[in-house]
């Protein structure tokens, strides 16, 4: 095997890609996004009844996040990005989404995770609506801990102000 061979044994090696397969430290990232999301999907329903405590849970406590929902709109920072959940809870909407067709990208520290959100929920004037979105979602790993740090989502006309 001749140095650059070698070089690049150790490059693959160092990035995690030896031999073709991901680093298992990788593999566990990779599961603990999915779990993060099934978190955030499974708080999102909690708050469609009128509680945003585990929506908000799920979130980092950072200046730097965002939120540009269904509502409309692009909030910053996490004071705004908790404002608009509980102004978001005290609709009380009901209804269900589950995130379907996720794409995941792991990185150290940072994740995006893309997929479609369906579901219903229901509009000020009680009638039920489909919802059938894209959304893009973004996690950093803090102590540890893959948190969200931004969630984008196409508009619901029914919801947009």
């Amino acid at each position: 095997m001749n140095r650059w061979m070698i070089a690049m044994v150790l490059l693959a090696t160092t990035v995690g890609y030896a031999a073709g397969t991901a680093p298992q430290a990788a593999v566990n990232d990779e599961q603990a996004v999915r779990d993060a999301t099934a978190r955030f999907y499974a708080a999102l329903n909690v708050l469609f009844p009128g509680d945003a405590g585990p929506v908000k849970d799920t979130w980092s406590r950072a200046d730097d996040v965002t939120y540009m929902g269904p509502v409309g709109g692009l909030r910053q920072g996490w004071a705004a990005v908790q404002a608009d959940w509980d102004a978001q809870a005290a609709q009380k909407l009901g209804g269900r989404v589950q995130a379907e067709d996720l794409h995941v990208t792991v990185g150290r520290d940072l994740a995006v995770v893309s997929n479609w959100e369906k579901g219903q929920n229901a509009s000020a004037d009680g009638k039920v609506n489909v919802v059938s979105i894209r959304a893009t979602n973004v996690f950093r790993k803090e102590s540890g801990v893959w948190k969200m740090i931004g969630h984008h989502t196409d508009l619901l006309p029914y919801l947009a102000k």
